[in-house]
């Protein structure tokens, strides 16, 4: 099953990461980089915390935000190594070298995540994939615009700037095989301008968003989850569609969903395949 809903954890905090086992979020990202003044401190805590067990959870997938490689991002993955997370976080991402570079840092069972928040990354994104390990991109939207130069106050919905972001950073992870997370709404408080900017992003496509708040992971659960009916009605397509072929027709009318052919049918097989 995809997951949903990223939650970001400071590592600077042991409250938080008390709190790991029980988060509803589908991945917790343990955070590193910003946000936390002690950067030393948030690293020993971490190795305090997890150096003697798993960082895997049955219900969640655990990542580790580091800072840049260029700054203390490699020392971070040196230790970080020992504690085998899901996957590590690579912020500031300009170019495939900084790809290949983590490649080469960071253990072999261990999966990379990218952060997209340059306008060197984004503009070069459908050719990032360079390694089967890395596997998720973050839209840092935030530092995105910084970095190009545009203010913050466009982050609103129906911006068309930020839609053509949105819309781009979507399409071109699909392209090349990423798994797109959309970006993080600071204002945690604002739960009505944060559900909405989850049924925007769901109704472009998305299928996953980071957050920072208990609260805005459940309602990305709620809104990013697929609902039983569109289960069953899939299950039915897929049903009827396999009958009709094993007597070599492949397309036909149905009494309750209309016209079926392959192009239905395969829609109807990837949203079951998600749920697996």
């Amino acid at each position: 099953m995809n997951n949903r809903s990223y939650l970001m954890v400071g590592a600077h905090k042991q409250k938080h990461l008390d709190k790991l086992p029980i988060l509803k979020c589908d991945t917790a990202i343990i955070n590193l980089e910003d946000g936390v003044y002690d950067k030393q401190y948030a690293l020993e805590l971490l190795k305090q915390n997890f150096a003697n067990k798993s960082m895997r959870y049955k219900n969640k997938e655990v990542v580790v935000r580091i800072n840049s490689l260029d700054t203390l991002g490699v020392k971070e993955i040196e230790v970080i190594n020992q504690l085998k997370p899901n996957a590590i976080r690579v912020p500031k991402i300009r170019s495939i070298q900084d790809i290949q570079l983590a490649i080469k840092l960071i253990d072999s069972s261990i999966d990379i995540h990218l952060s997209i928040e340059t306008k060197e990354a984004f503009s070069n994104l459908k050719n990032l994939k360079i390694d089967k390990r890395v596997t998720t991109v973050y839209l840092g939207i935030l530092d995105l615009l910084e970095s190009l130069k545009l203010p913050q106050t466009l982050l609103k919905l129906d911006n068309p700037t930020i839609d053509h972001l949105l819309s781009r950073f979507l399409i071109d992870s699909k392209i090349a095989g990423f798994n797109p997370v959309s970006f993080i709404y600071q204002d945690y408080k604002n739960i009505d301008q944060f559900t909405k900017w989850c049924q925007k992003e769901k109704s472009m496509g998305f299928e996953a968003k980071g957050c920072i708040s208990p609260a805005q992971v459940d309602i990305i659960n709620d809104i990013f989850n697929t609902n039983k009916e569109e289960i069953e009605k899939a299950k039915y397509i897929v049903k009827v569609f396999q009958e009709h072929q094993a007597r070599s027709i492949s397309g036909f009318s149905d009494e309750i969903y209309g016209f079926i052919d392959e192009p239905i049918y395969k829609d109807a097989l990837l949203l079951l395949n998600k749920q697996l």
